[in-house]
């Protein structure tokens, strides 16, 4: 009959050894019994303690035989796969655990491992946990298993939970790839889009949504939800801001956090809730979006189909997310207040001389399709130049504000008002009837609007004006004759008097003459050297230093007297002169700034504008080598000065012309920066040190909130791109306050110099 004894207990006969009693043999099958049992004793504790050291391990332990079936698993193992007990994974293998193609994936490369003996090392690998339905990163390494006899007998496999890791990792580099569509210039929504799709990567359950505040500050628009339902971003495109306006509308309210765990008891949600509860929407937490100002631009928020509050990751999450949306929100709103700066006026919001002649164009585009009139009408205020020398530049100001809206007034939609600067403006009339008379009666309501008392500061005043037409094609045949007609015919209602208005005449045409005068004059003057060279220092704010001088050129003429750069420089450039003239001051500024370093002082460079005609001519570069040369100047002393509109006529070009110089050593400035209209990614390509704000933002720094922002915006855009910014036309302690505030780099005005003589500037710089 089969034995009963322990497998471990030797068997020996009943008999025992010769000589032995029936009690010894008793005695010694007991002893040996017991020893047996001792040892199975002993292996099975030696199994509870490798099975409690297995279990300890966070790591997911396993060993799996040729046929990548589990032999031994750990408690995290067990529990990952969704089982309580580690034996009840005994036998199975990945394809009863995983979707096929994981299963299919784990196995062939086990197989590979068994087949070959090469180990796996540090591979990742993605599961989904589930106790939790989250995604969880693995770090694997399998490796083969041999016995004594060196023979693979299956494998042994630890995975370490990397999620953490990775989710930093994921994190890291969304958030890199987000700032660099910032960067680049990329669409808004595009951005932002990407924003919350980075959120919701981290985190598990949860949609996110961006919505922006709209110009009027009382509704939100609808910026990025990409996988909220598209019913429900339609249904609160506009919500409301308000106390109980969910948890975005009333964030925005309250300018703070605001957590809804439960929309469908909480108030809040009141007139929301059953548009949440239709698209199984359970809790909301909403967070403000605000600039670096402090100013509201939207709201983040995120969703879930639970009743839930946010832990520490998703509050530092959310943080995290609203610091970039605010970014590339004031972003775009700085290009798009750039881009309407670069064609409308800063002061009175019209549009600006380059939409009009876009315009302009149009319309005469149209009207040799189908026929109507399109006429120009030019408007100068009479005696304006008394007002704001008497009542100072904000009552000015303010008085051409009021002007420029009732001649919106007087015209229709589809026509234009225009201000070309100072008090001079245009009208566009569109879709005229042939004739003078339809003409005739809006110039005469212009002309009773504007002449309606206007009360500033307790004073009234009366304005009137003087406008000239001209009308195409009669008048034109482009939109250039068109103008400068239009312009002929209202300085002859000036001279008849002003307060009136002048249909364009041939007669008109002395005008032309007198420009052809003045023409001549400059060709002359350059011949006789009328022309002389002022300096304005520009100056460091941190140091104090003056670090560099702009060379302004004036011309005095034998009768006229000292001819204004305003009258004579637009001339120069429409008739090419400019070319000689720009190369006679690049010469004398090169010789006067090497004459003040061989008097001993102290090296400073010299910044000189270059007009568009100039930039374009073929001898630019041969000519700026040859300053340099004559005048033994080195290059790194001189900065040409480009406007932001010359550059943009050709970026491609005016990129090479640049670099080649730059080659040589010469620096370069935007020149009157904020008045034209540059493309971000065009402007950081460009091989510029230096952005100027013009000063027209700068001059009312200490009244209008519109010029603090821009400026401020010019600044910071500047300095992200690695350029120094310098403000010009600083003349006040209020201006120079502003601009310390704002990390502007370096000024340029009256504040601390009129541009002056090349002798006083050899002054200044001995004492600097």
């Amino acid at each position: 009959m089969p034995s009963t004894t322990s497998p471990h207990v030797r068997a020996i006969p009943i008999g025992g050894r010769p000589g032995d009693q029936p009690l010894a043999i008793v005695e010694r099958l007991q002893a040996e019994l017991q020893a047996g049992l001792t040892a199975e004793a002993e292996w099975g504790a030696e199994r509870a303690l490798l099975r409690a050291m297995i279990d300890q391990v966070p790591d997911y332990l396993f060993v799996k035989d040729l046929e990548c079936r589990f032999l031994i698993v750990n408690t995290a193992v067990a529990h990952i796969h969704g089982f309580r007990d580690p034996d009840m994974l005994i036998g199975k293998t990945d394809f009863d655990l995983h979707p096929f193609d994981r299963a299919s994936g784990f196995f062939e490369i086990e197989q590979a491992i068994i087949e070959t003996g090469c180990p796996m090392i540090d591979m990742e690998e993605v599961v989904v946990d589930a106790e939790t339905g989250k995604r969880r990163w693995l770090s694997t390494s399998k490796v083969a298993m041999r016995n004594d006899q060196h023979q693979i007998i299956g494998l042994v496999g630890i995975s370490r939970d990397v999620s953490v890791r990775k989710r930093a990792d994921l994190l890291r580099d969304e958030q890199a790839l987000v700032l660099e569509m910032i960067a680049m210039n990329s669409p808004l929504e595009e951005v932002l889009d990407r924003i919350v799709r980075l959120i919701e990567a981290q985190l598990e359950g949860v949609l996110g949504s961006i919505l922006l505040l709209d110009e009027s500050g009382n509704h939100l628009k609808h910026g990025a939800a990409p996988n909220l339902p598209p019913d429900y971003c339609r249904a609160i495109d506009g919500v409301a801001v308000g106390p109980k306006a969910g948890s975005c509308g009333t964030a925005v309210h309250r300018r703070t956090n605001v957590v809804v765990s439960d929309i469908m008891g909480d108030p809040l949600w009141a007139d929301y809730r059953e548009l949440a509860a239709q698209h199984g929407l359970r809790s909301c937490w909403s967070t403000p979006i605000l600039s670096h100002q402090g100013a509201v631009l939207g709201t983040f928020a995120m969703y879930s189909h639970g009743v839930r509050e946010p832990g520490n990751f998703e509050t530092d999450l959310t943080d995290m997310a609203t610091r970039i949306a605010a970014i590339a929100i004031e972003r775009k709103l700085a290009e798009d207040q750039i881009s309407f700066l670069a064609h409308h006026d800063i002061l009175t919001g019209l549009p600006n001389r380059s939409l009009l002649k876009d315009r302009l164009v149009q319309a005469m585009l149209q009207t040799e399709r189908h026929n109507p009139c399109v006429s120009v009408v030019f408007i100068d205020l009479d005696n304006f130049k008394s007002i704001n020398d008497s009542q100072g530049h904000s009552a000015g100001d303010e008085l051409l504000k009021i002007v420029a809206h009732r001649m919106v007034e007087c015209v229709r939609p589809v026509d234009a008002v225009v201000r070309l600067g100072g008090d001079e403006f245009v009208i566009l009339l569109v879709d005229q009837p042939e004739g003078s008379d339809a003409i005739s009666v809006t110039l005469d309501r212009v002309r009773t609007a504007i002449s309606e008392p206007i009360t500033i500061g307790g004073r009234v005043f009366h304005v009137t004006c003087s406008m000239g037409v001209a009308t195409f094609p009669h008048d034109g045949a482009d939109a250039e004759t068109l103008l400068m007609n239009a312009d002929a015919a209202m300085y002859k209602v000036k001279e008849a008097g002003g307060d009136g208005f002048q249909f364009f005449t041939v007669q008109m045409n002395i005008t032309v003459h007198e420009r052809l005068a003045l023409q001549d004059a400059m060709r002359d003057g350059l011949a006789r050297s009328e022309f002389y060279l002022l300096y304005q220092p520009q100056i460091d704010l941190k140091s104090g230093e003056i670090f560099a001088v702009e060379a302004l050129v004036r011309w005095r003429h034998p009768t006229l007297g000292v001819v204004s750069p305003d009258r004579f420089i637009p001339l120069a450039e429409e008739t090419g002169l400019i070319v000689p003239l720009g190369d006679w001051i690049l010469n004398e500024a090169c010789r006067q700034n090497k004459a003040w370093q061989d008097g001993g002082l102290l090296p400073v460079s010299v910044c000189v504008n270059v007009s568009p005609r100039q930039f374009q001519d073929k001898n630019l570069i041969k000519n700026v080598t040859s300053a340099l040369t004559e005048s033994g100047l080195s290059a790194e002393y001189l900065e040409l000065e480009l406007t932001e509109s010359l550059v943009m006529r050709d970026v491609e070009q005016a990129i090479a012309t640049m670099k080649e110089l730059q080659s040589l050593g010469v620096h370069f400035a935007i020149d009157d920066f904020g008045t034209g209209y540059s493309s971000l990614s065009a402007l950081k390509s460009l091989p510029v040190s230096r952005l100027k704000i013009d000063q027209s933002f700068v001059r009312n720094l200490a009244q209008d909130e519109d010029d603090r922002t821009i400026t401020a915006a010019v600044i910071s855009l500047g300095q992200r791109l690695k350029m120094k910014v310098i403000a010009e036309g600083v003349e006040t302690d209020e201006q120079l306050t502003f601009l310390r505030e704002s990390h502007c780099d370096e000024i340029q005005g009256y504040h601390f110099s009129r541009p002056v003589e090349a002798a006083a500037i050899a002054a200044l710089l001995s004492t600097d």
